[in-house]
């Protein structure tokens, strides 16, 4: 793996999944598409984690209140990205939800208005998330806890990318088509760097049981949505995209706040 261009790759992925400035040089023969890069996202994950660990780490060891720190946490990171996948999730819930047929479905997705199904799904993503990270606090040091968030964080992301993968896109000229599409080395590195760095993050500090059911509760969660997205809308969208992540983080969350 040349090393240059994996840093070229991690730079255009945080650039496309936040809204942190990343340098210039890491554009100069960009041509807009993601294939490759999708292989960093799992990285891209980390690097945009670490605030938000950092703000779990800090306000716990304040001995604030833990459920207050895991909002705060999450809250920062949704800053970070710009909220780019909870919209997704929030379009899904709508599209998914509300639609009578696929070409329903897609223009209610494209639709900018939320819905009742997207403002629950939302209501439940922060919910679920933050209650997962405040039982894993209760049950493991400050430092442990705060790792869980670039873990997770790291996994989803390679979970979107599985999800990128296997599917066509929806729309052929939707955002996801123009970014390309991962191929089949990209997902493998994708999903190979996320377990390694995921054990290398959550089993010195939290132990093996908790990230093999982290891992089993992201991959699942992920198979069962592309599914539903398969047979609802026979593509990806990038509003899809998002929606895996966040369903994928729900539930290693989930998984993790239960394997203690």
């Amino acid at each position: 793996m040349n090393i240059g261009n994996y840093a070229a790759d991690l730079a255009r992925a945080v650039a496309f999944l936040s809204r942190i400035p990343m340098p210039s040089f890491a554009f100069a023969d960009f041509n807009g598409k993601l294939d490759r890069a999708s292989r960093a996202f799992p990285a891209a994950g980390i690097v945009i984690a670490l605030l938000p660990a950092l703000v779990l780490l800090v306000m716990l060891g304040l001995r604030a209140d833990r459920l207050m720190s895991a909002f705060a946490a999450l809250a920062v990171q949704a800053a970070l990205t710009g909220a780019l996948h909870e919209d997704g999730l929030a379009d899904c819930a709508d599209g998914l939800g509300g639609g009578r047929d696929r070409d329903h479905a897609l223009s209610i997705m494209k639709d900018s208005r939320i819905g009742t199904y997207g403002a629950i799904a939302l209501i439940l993503s922060f919910a679920l998330r933050a209650a997962g990270l405040a039982a894993v606090a209760r049950e493991a040091p400050p430092m442990a806890a705060a790792l869980a968030i670039p873990a997770i964080a790291c996994i989803s992301r390679a979970a979107l990318v599985w999800h990128w993968h296997r599917l066509p896109a929806a729309k052929p000229d939707g955002v996801a088509a123009a970014a390309g599409q991962p191929g089949e080395g990209a997902m493998h590195m994708a999903l190979a760097t996320a377990c390694l760095f995921a054990a290398l993050l959550l089993w010195p500090s939290l132990g093996l049981l908790p990230l093999v059911c982290a891992l089993l509760a992201c991959g699942l969660s992920a198979m069962v949505f592309t599914r539903i997205v398969r047979r609802k809308l026979t593509g990806h969208t990038g509003d899809t995209l998002g929606a895996t992540q966040q369903i994928s983080e729900i539930a290693a969350f989930c998984a993790l706040a239960m394997a203690f």
